[in-house]
């Protein structure tokens, strides 16, 4: 068959099946990020039915769905309520980055991945998913609860943690040396504070300069600077996924909220691609000797994650139940922890069973996290109900 021909049946089974499996997921209430991966693992190297022909655009596609998810990442964020969420959570946040980066730096030292791996390992079990966690509140009609505004603090954090932790893993993983490590944190520290400065002060100019009224020239313009501004930051070894973020935040208002609505499809598009390239590169038979392994990461950092969200909404002075609510909303992991092993496994610098475990740990805690966040109230409320019998009993 002609190659051409060949290439578009390919990709036309690709994305139908991808509309299947989010249907899917929306049916059974769970991200559709598992499934995704899910059907990589099952048409990549060493699955049911690999695909040929397709790898230049999925490699392409999947690069541009990581610049459009941090791209509207950035957009949620004004960066004014950054600042502020900075100030208000960074002891939190803290605690946060010591409890959940831990584990996953011990496991990869005790499977001998060394301090690249185990700074990969780190950010992936460090970062919960906001995606998943703003659809789980949603869908709960958790938004206007106590605690909400601390979970979203959180995520602040965790999200311009990101902005600095990007560029020094990117920098290791290119192997440059110290002096130039230094030099890549240094751009990466004076250009997250030069866009910051430059979004509360003169946000509205840069609003202006990709707004338009017009739907068709709107979009080019947003889509163009993030693609132009994420190729600058690669090139500076600041990380394309960094400077979409960047651009994001320095976009606000209206304009943010327009470019929102017209880039969303694109960027379930081409996010949803990138997850299927990641399971496409994972051999499926590497997955069952490191399941004990994420099986048992996956328990400790959901208790990790608890005490985080314990301990943020306690500051607040909220009560016992709004606490667990905070700390379950923050279990899920799912397209960052992605896109933390999707650099460390193209570099080629990590261990090759870094993918599998990344793989079997994300579609555990993408699963595990909105099942988390729905059970542990009427859970908690039964808990302490039996404890109330239990001493009322004791007491007559």
């Amino acid at each position: 068959m002609h190659n051409i021909a060949l290439s578009l049946i390919e990709l036309g089974a690709v994305f139908f099946g991808l509309g299947l499996l989010g249907r899917l997921a929306w049916k059974i209430g769970i991200s559709p990020i598992p499934l995704y991966l899910i059907g990589g693992l099952a048409f990549g190297h060493g699955g049911v039915l690999p695909l040929d022909g397709i790898e230049g655009f999925t490699e392409l596609s999947a690069e541009l769905g990581v610049v459009l998810l941090l791209l509207l990442l950035g957009l949620e964020y004004s960066a004014a309520e950054l600042v502020t969420g900075l100030r208000r959570s960074w002891s939190a946040g803290l605690i946060d980055l010591v409890l959940n980066a831990l584990p996953g730096a011990v496991v990869a030292l005790m499977l001998g991945w060394g301090p690249v791996g185990a700074l990969v390992m780190a950010g992936v079990t460090y970062i919960s998913s906001s995606g998943i966690v703003a659809k789980v509140l949603g869908d709960l009609g958790r938004l206007g609860n106590r605690e909400t505004p601390v979970i979203l603090s959180v995520l602040v954090f965790e999200d311009l943690a990101m902005a600095v932790y990007l560029p020094i893993l990117t920098a290791l993983l290119a192997g440059v040396s110290f002096v130039g490590g230094l030099t890549t944190v240094g751009i990466a520290l004076v250009t997250v504070t030069v866009v910051l400065v430059v979004a509360l002060r003169f946000g509205r100019f840069v609003s202006a300069l990709v707004d338009s009224p017009e739907p068709e020239v709107f979009l080019l313009r947003v889509l163009g600077a993030a693609l132009l501004v994420a190729g600058v930051a690669s090139q500076l070894q600041v990380s394309a996924a960094v400077g979409a973020f960047l651009l994001g935040i320095a976009i606000s208002g209206s304009t943010a909220e327009n470019a929102t609505r017209m880039l969303e499809p694109l960027r379930d598009l081409f996010a949803a691609v990138f997850f299927v390239v990641f399971g496409l590169n994972t051999d499926p038979k590497a997955i069952p000797p490191v399941l004990g392994v994420a099986i048992a990461l996956a328990l400790v950092t959901t208790a990790t994650k608890m005490l985080t969200g314990w301990f943020a909404a306690k500051l607040q002075g909220i009560a016992r139940l709004g606490r667990l609510r905070a700390g379950a909303a923050l279990v899920a992991r799912g397209e960052f922890s992605i896109v933390i092993a999707g650099l460390a496994v193209a570099s080629g610098a990590v261990d090759q069973g870094l993918a599998p475990l990344a793989t079997a740990y994300v579609l555990l805690m993408a699963v595990f996290g909105p099942v988390a966040a729905r059970v542990v109230e009427p859970m908690a409320r039964w808990a302490w109900s039996l404890r109330q019998r239990r001493l009322a009993g004791a007491e007559s």
